[in-house]
């Protein structure tokens, strides 16, 4: 059954879920689900809304007419049809753990999403593209030549009509002006429990401290570094007598799932950015 699913945030007000939902109701569209959550404290209000996609419906037409419903309201929204997968690229470096687990959640259709290329700045994951049939673009990068690596990037992202970047472990930092392109598209990963332990080395500077629990953070990248909106995070105890290097492989697993968590929530137009936050609707739904 193919699906159309809003997104909605707009002030609090009374009214809201019977305005939006006769909406809805009034144009013969069966509400598959509706989920909804008020933030008190700062007066918001946020919907995810689920209709059935009747195969006769105009969407041109029906965007038209609840923007002008948004409007009346001050409503901001946005929305998705679920025969539209999104179309992920993957940024990657030298570690295979977190796109190879992507790649073959695609491929065992836990990922409903269809990813079309894969970019690396280094050329060891030529292989694992090789192996899964994707086009794998080797775009190496210095100091002096990031605008022109960006841009070679950009090019390939219009190219291949992506709708979300995920930085798989792509040890980069990109640029403010590319990051701001792209904003709310672009998921990474930190090998980290931010907001601790943000940079290089987090399970180092993990181990340095002492602590008892390591984890991973997947947020939407911004130009402030691993200061992004969180989107799923992960934990795991550890033991004093682990050595960084167990850290280290502990993580990855943590990495894969916190980051294959991400993804599904976005391609499934489950996440609302909100300031410095994320509200992320429950999943199968």
């Amino acid at each position: 059954m193919n699906a159309i699913v809003f997104l909605i945030q707009c002030p609090d007000q009374k009214g809201l879920v019977a305005g939006i939902t006769s909406f809805f109701a009034e144009r013969d569209f069966n509400i598959l689900h509706c989920q909804q959550y008020t933030d008190i404290q700062d007066g918001q209000y946020f919907m995810r809304i689920k209709l059935e996609d009747d195969v006769q419906s105009d969407r041109a037409l029906l965007e038209q007419e609840f923007t002008v419903f948004a409007n009346r309201l001050g409503l901001t929204w946005s929305v998705r049809y679920s025969d539209q997968p999104y179309r992920v690229a993957l940024l990657v470096t030298r570690a295979s753990h977190c796109p190879y687990d992507l790649l073959l959640r695609e491929l065992e259709g836990e990922l409903k999403c269809e990813i079309p290329l894969i970019i690396a700045n280094h050329n060891d994951l030529a292989n694992m593209a090789k192996q899964f049939a994707k086009p794998f673009y080797h775009l190496p990068i210095t100091k002096d030549t990031k605008a022109q690596q960006e841009a070679q990037i950009n090019a390939l992202l219009d190219e291949y009509k992506i709708d979300l970047i995920v930085m798989a472990r792509y040890m980069q930092i990109l640029s403010e002006k590319f990051v701001q392109q792209h904003a709310g598209s672009v998921i990474n990963i930190h090998h980290g429990f931010l907001p601790a332990f943000q940079g290089a080395k987090p399970y180092h500077q993990a181990y340095d401290r002492g602590v008892k629990i390591i984890g991973a953070t997947s947020h939407y990248a911004t130009a402030d570094l691993d200061e992004g909106p969180i989107i799923d995070q992960g934990v795991e105890r550890v033991m004093h007598d682990n050595s960084p290097e167990d850290l280290v492989m502990i993580g990855k697993d943590i990495e894969r799932l916190v980051l294959a968590r991400a993804v599904k929530a976005h391609i499934e137009h489950r996440i609302i950015i909100s300031g410095r936050r994320t509200i992320v609707f429950s999943e199968g739904a």
